[in-house]
């Protein structure tokens, strides 16, 4: 459930330094990012903490906890529909956002069907952490959708409206999803400006229709930097999570 694919054997003796060779859509994978994430929820289950939450097969949520009552974000990890990047663009997201004192958790879904089945698992991630706030020790006021690639466009389209709350903020990173609807939530965009995947000329097209229905939007175009490049370690990117995480302070307070 920690590693991309699904239904794939795995060469065991495959160094974490080269674990970024699972990912081909993705770019900039710091290893050392990877090894600290995973070792958090390592030392969470040593403390006896509860890490993952399934629904079903290959669904689940995994919970990087922090303060409690404090809000929260739901992290989708991109990969295409194809896999699941957890550990670049979930986990390392994750624990920015637990360094800001804010709880956070990654949604596992199903890869390889499509955008719809991914999709569907997220709102069966929203519909379970609405109904256990109080057992998950979580505010629901105030929470976050965050996606990368495939992940934004999930996080995107269950932002414009479901059957729970609209969020505060949703944070999408280098996607071309088009879709809006007339009430978004305040949105943080981030590309790259030799993205070939998600070229910026779409991300600009989105922002500038989200501003035309007077949503607030924040867009950052980074320089040299292609696609899937996550955290941004290393790169003209790197703090983009950071100021992600201010952007949503800013609508916790004016809701």
């Amino acid at each position: 459930m920690v590693l991309p694919w699904d239904d794939r054997d795995y060469d065991e003796a495959m160094r974490l330094s080269d674990i970024g060779s699972l990912m081909p859509y993705h770019s900039h994978v710091a290893s050392e990012t990877v090894v600290g994430a995973l070792n958090r929820m390592i030392d969470d289950v040593s403390d006896g903490k509860r890490v993952f939450y399934d629904f079903s097969a290959r669904t689940g949520l995994f919970f990087y906890r922090r303060k409690k009552s404090a809000p929260f974000a739901v992290i989708c990890p991109g990969g295409g529909f194809e896999y699941v990047a957890s550990v670049h663009e979930g986990f390392p997201y994750a624990m920015e956002i637990n360094a800001e004192g804010y709880n956070a958790f990654v949604l596992r879904y199903r890869a390889g069907h499509g955008g719809a089945v991914p999709r569907q698992d997220l709102i069966d991630a929203m519909r379970y952490i609405f109904r256990h706030a109080e057992t998950l020790g979580v505010d629901t006021a105030d929470y976050s959708l965050w996606g990368s690639s495939a992940g934004a466009r999930m996080a995107a389209a269950v932002g414009s409206g479901g059957d729970f709350p609209q969020p505060a903020t949703v944070v999408m990173a280098y996607t071309a999803h088009s879709e809006y609807s007339s009430d978004e939530p305040a949105t943080f965009v981030v590309v790259g400006e030799d993205d070939r995947i998600a070229p910026t000329s779409a991300m600009e097209r989105r922002v500038r229709a989200l501003r035309a229905l007077g949503t607030d939007v924040e867009y950052r175009k980074f320089g040299n930097l292609g696609h899937g490049f996550g955290p941004g370690i290393g790169t003209s990117a790197e703090g983009w999570i950071r100021d992600a995480i201010g952007f949503w302070q800013k609508h916790m307070q004016a809701r």
